[in-house]
């Protein structure tokens, strides 16, 4: 019985082992940690993303899934809404959680050195639907208040 958890139980994924053959984004660099494909995930995908200073993504979503950016070094500008209408900040030790279907934007804020990033979404596939949409010029800033501890 001990033997059968020796391959079929942790497993370490080396992060000079990520794979950057997945679904990308204009202006991102999106490298998978796990899935199906490479771990036999069922329920998660996880991954990095690096993204240059002073560069944006293009728009996209993630249609159904719910998607986690935990922020590790830099500093994240995110625009979301139907014209990327609003904006908040994150950064280094920052989580980020972007609903299903939801049209967004990340942008580093730094001029000088990279946003980079762990992302998870709640699915084993890498879906990523990238969108031509003309973004508002001045964002409305949103600060989140948590629901919980008000």
């Amino acid at each position: 019985m001990s033997e059968k958890w020796k391959h079929d139980g942790v497993q370490v994924i080396p992060g000079h082992s990520l794979d950057p053959n997945t679904a990308q984004t204009p202006g991102m660099e999106r490298k998978a940690a796990i899935n199906y494909a490479r771990v036999g995930a069922q329920k998660i995908w996880a991954g990095t993303v690096r993204i240059k200073p002073d560069a944006k993504t293009g728009a996209h979503h993630h249609g159904e899934l719910e998607s986690v950016i935990y922020v590790i070094r830099g500093r994240a500008r995110m625009r979301w809404g139907e014209h990327l209408e609003f904006t908040a900040e994150a950064g280094a030790g920052d989580f980020i959680f972007v609903p299903p279907y939801v049209p967004h934007q990340e942008i580093n804020a730094s001029t000088d050195e990279p946003l980079e990033c762990v992302v998870i979404r709640s699915d084993n596939e890498a879906v990523v639907v990238n969108l031509d949409i003309a973004a508002v010029e001045s964002p409305q800033t949103v600060t989140w208040v948590d629901p919980i501890h008000k």
